[in-house]
């Protein structure tokens, strides 16, 4: 229905468009029908109705193609949204969500083009400790506002070269310029660099964790690094310019790929970003004091001291830079202290079984020995080797997830949208390379952001919402 406006000095809320033979002769004088009376007129179809309301002096015309039929549905619906338990009104990002759909090209809801998914990389960074690293992103960013997430970004031809073009299948794959992207890109928001000397050996292709636990990484001065991020940054120079300028190389060799990322399609900034663990050396003994493990500093074999301390970029892009366990994180996001993204929230809850928090408290001090924390790591290593059980036999390096929404969980008043993990994105459609078939995510997006994020089995929540009346309502593309 399309409205004209000819005159607008107010605003009047007009419940529905009334046929003309339901207006009394005083033009000023407007009946309410009954749904019996609107079910007389429902072959009908309203062409134009010019309302004057002498009260606003406001005229509207209102001009429909829509049956009386349609407009009492309209009407019960109205009066439906209104009663208590309702869901409140859903926020832009969730609408973008359950919009999005898997078709290539065109978003077939929206009547547009999808936007071109930017590649970016990113990196799990695991300390000495196995605590993770996360950057709190500044509230006026315009991407994840506010929200933790893991160091990375946009790759910059800058930098990196050759980028993959739009059209090109290698855009959607790791390669040696998403591990370069992602370094430098640490490098810049976390002052953590991911180097080793030059003369040093790569790591062992049959066990990367074995080397990565007591390999030396490149020392450089705090000095040093803190003025070289800027000049990266500003790109006064090239990153792989500067790095061998110290004497280093970048350890790519050890970035272990976990998962690729691409934005669903209605949203109007998406990205094809592909996921990497990285797992800091251990100490040749397992830090013995607390000072030590909030000083992040570590002593190598070779017994040179290394600072793996982040610091924030100088509020460029985050406002802090912070280690902690996966639990620590979650249990944060869970009680709405911080805001996790669903992949985020997701790569962090499939870690948490297997580099566990050192006690009962997630914000124990308590400390794994050496073995403890290498035993840890290699169940990971193990892990990314399989496909989850979730029978794809995609493994976790090759995944690619494109969440798409299954419909809202009705059960018992839930309302989180139901996102699908299974689909790999319009760019990958009709490939072999598939998500996560197994689990879904449940999500509120709220103004701030998704909140009350969960992990669960997909088997599970469709067991659940097996006979609520209207499941699956709401969503994009696919329903329960």
């Amino acid at each position: 229905m399309s409205i004209t406006h000819l005159h607008h000095t107010s605003c009047l809320a007009f419940p529905i468009p009334i046929p003309i033979p339901l207006i009394s002769r005083s033009i000023h004088k407007v009946i309410t029908p009954s749904i019996s009376q609107l079910s007389t007129f429902r072959a009908l179809t309203v062409r134009r109705l010019q309302i004057h309301c002498r009260s606003f002096h406001t005229t509207r015309i209102y001009t429909s193609h829509q049956s009386l039929g349609t407009i009492s549905r309209t009407r019960r619906g109205a009066r439906n949204m209104a009663s208590p338990g309702s869901r409140s009104p859903r926020s832009d990002l969730e609408k973008q969500y359950t919009s999005s759909t898997s078709s290539s090209k065109v978003d077939r809801k929206a009547k547009k083009e999808i936007a071109v998914a930017q590649p970016s990389s990113s990196i799990l960074l695991i300390s000495p400790q196995n605590q993770i690293l996360l950057l709190h992103r500044i509230r006026t960013s315009s991407s994840f506002p506010s929200a933790h997430v893991f160091p990375g970004g946009n790759l910059d031809p800058f930098h990196e070269s050759p980028i993959p073009s739009p059209s090109s299948p290698s855009r959607h794959v790791d390669s040696e310029t998403y591990r370069l992207g992602a370094i430098r890109e640490c490098f810049e928001e976390s002052g953590i660099l991911l180097a080793l000397p030059s003369a040093s050996p790569s790591p062992s292709p049959h066990d990367p964790t074995k080397n990565s636990n007591k390999k030396q990484l490149l020392h450089i001065s705090e000095p040093e690094a803190s003025q070289a991020r800027k000049e990266i940054h500003s790109r006064n120079i090239k990153f792989s310019t500067w790095l061998s300028q110290q004497g280093g190389i970048p350890d790519t060799d050890s970035l272990l790929p976990f998962t690729r990322w691409i934005t669903p399609s209605n949203l109007p900034k998406r990205f094809t970003t592909q996921m990497y663990i990285y797992f800091l050396p251990l100490s040749s003994s397992s830090p013995s004091t607390e000072t030590e493990i909030e000083n992040g500093s570590m002593t190598t074999n070779q017994g040179k001291e290394i600072h793996t301390t982040p610091t924030h970029d100088g509020g460029i892009e985050h406002t802090a830079a912070e280690f902690a366990y996966c639990s620590t994180w979650l249990e944060k996001a869970r009680r709405g202290e911080i805001i996790l993204f669903p992949p985020q929230f997701y790569l962090m809850e499939l870690l948490s079984s297997f580099l566990p928090s050192a006690g009962p408290d997630t914000n124990s001090k308590t400390n794994f020995s050496t073995e403890q924390l290498a035993a840890q790591r290699a169940q990971v290593l193990h892990f990314l080797q399989g496909d989850g059980d979730d029978g794809t036999g995609v493994f976790w390096g090759e995944k690619v997830m494109s969440p798409l929404s299954l419909g809202i969980k009705k059960r018992n008043g839930d309302g989180r949208v139901i996102l699908g993990l299974e689909g790999q994105g319009p760019e990958l459609e009709g490939m072999d390379r598939k998500g996560d078939a197994k689990r879904v995510v449940l999500v509120r997006f709220g103004k701030e952001g998704p909140r009350e994020v969960e992990v669960r089995e997909k088997r599970e929540v469709l067991e659940e919402e097996r006979g609520v009346d209207g499941v699956g309502g709401g969503g994009g593309g696919a329903k329960l």
